[in-house]
């Protein structure tokens, strides 16, 4: 039977740029297998499959699968779903107000916010489903990231920022850099802590390449069928403890923008909101735009 699907572009105002998602609008029926099998022919980073919700009162339940792993939380598949649903179900009411869209994910409800004003991109952001988390374990050496990137030790870290471990549902090494020049060398070899399971390397640096960016990105998953990503919401939601840990951000709310992608040719820009109170990280946001690419059917 015919299963209707979307391609988007997310983290983007633009088409062919940002990091393409396919989303299929109706999973009912198909099993763990059937749905990796699917992730692997699309061949995205990631792709969305929507079920009816558990909770009626919830707008959908969602499972969101790489090439070749399912995973609890991802950002850019949050944003172009809530964006998506919103535009499909009531593209008049959005053009007029935000409408506020729970998505059932693994990782729990996740609360989104889209929009759609005249004369820009869809767009949406969702609030942390769960607050950064700094992961046990010791981050690998800097002579080990810097031999598993292709760099030299003198290229990782920058002011107060070493290499880290955080999770907000899905796991990273975060890896400063220390350039954009040495940013834009890195390509992944033999990472050994890079396993299906284990975290993704999430490099970034404060030199950027666009005015107005805070921060400039690279994330490599190989063992998760993702060679390079061009925009990672899930690891800027991690990134928020990473921001909170090594720059001390003074209380009140704080916008930043991380441009990721670049290197691609595929220009992202994932914008991160964090609440301070009294130190603490108490929320945290990511949001970005979406531009619905194509449409089609899955004869499954």
């Amino acid at each position: 039977m015919g299963r209707p699907f979307q391609t988007l572009d997310v983290f983007t105002e633009t088409a062919l740029a940002g990091n393409p998602l396919a989303v299929v609008l109706d999973a009912s029926g198909l099993d763990d297998a059937r749905m990796q099998a699917i992730a692997a022919e699309f061949n995205l980073s990631e792709t969305v499959f929507v079920f009816e919700p558990r909770n009626a009162i919830n707008t959908a339940r969602v499972r969101i699968f790489t090439p070749k792993r399912e995973l609890p939380f991802a950002g850019h598949p949050t944003i172009g779903t809530a964006a998506l649903i919103a535009h499909r179900r009531a593209p008049d009411l959005l053009a007029a107000q935000d409408l506020r869209i729970v998505l059932e994910e693994t990782v729990g409800d996740v609360i989104c916010s889209a929009r759609h004003r005249q004369g820009h991109a869809l767009a949406a952001y969702f609030e942390l489903p769960k607050l950064p988390k700094r992961l046990d374990g010791k981050a690998p050496s800097k002579a080990e990231i810097a031999a598993g990137l292709g760099l030299e030790v003198a290229d990782i870290g920058f002011g107060a920022h070493e290499p880290s471990l955080y999770s907000a549902g899905a796991p990273y090494l975060f890896v400063p850099i220390r350039s954009l020049g040495a940013i834009g060398r890195a390509a992944p070899g033999a990472m050994a802590w890079a396993t299906k399971d284990g975290p993704a390397t999430y490099l970034y640096t404060s030199e950027v390449a666009g005015d107005g960016s805070a921060y400039h990105a690279r994330m490599f998953a190989p063992a998760w069928g993702v060679t390079e990503d061009p925009a990672t919401g899930s690891a800027a939601a991690a990134f928020a403890g990473v921001v909170h840990a090594f720059d001390r951000p003074s209380d009140g709310e704080h916008t930043l923008t991380i441009e990721q992608g670049v290197e691609m040719g595929r220009p992202s820009l994932i914008v991160l909101g964090l609440t301070i109170e009294a130190g603490a990280l108490d929320a945290a946001t990511i949001g970005g735009s979406v531009v619905i690419l194509s449409s089609g059917s899955l004869e499954l």
